[in-house]
């Protein structure tokens, strides 16, 4: 005997969730308008827009640092134990 369920999951809030990249999500026009004009009223804010340069200097900054290692510039660090001032007698 099988038993069948015919109830359609429903969401909680309090649970966790996955999916892939390829999960399309559908928003009504509403909703796509909704979340577009929140990100641009977000964005276009004085500090969003400092966070928003802030992270493209990192960026250049971490190639400018991945040209010097592949370059040869600099090399990698080893790591130092620090010693507690008990072990340094």
């Amino acid at each position: 005997m099988e038993i069948v369920n015919d109830q359609k999951p429903s969401y909680d809030p309090n649970k966790k969730y996955k999916w892939t990249p390829e999960d399309p999500f559908i928003f009504s026009g509403n909703e796509f308008g909704v979340l577009l004009n929140a990100l641009r009223a977000i964005l276009s804010t004085p500090d969003a827009q400092r966070v928003l340069l802030a992270d493209k200097a990192n960026e250049i900054v971490e190639n400018a640092l991945a040209r010097a290692v592949e370059n040869g510039v600099v090399k990698e660090a080893e790591e130092i134990e620090e010693q507690s001032p008990k072990n340094s007698l």
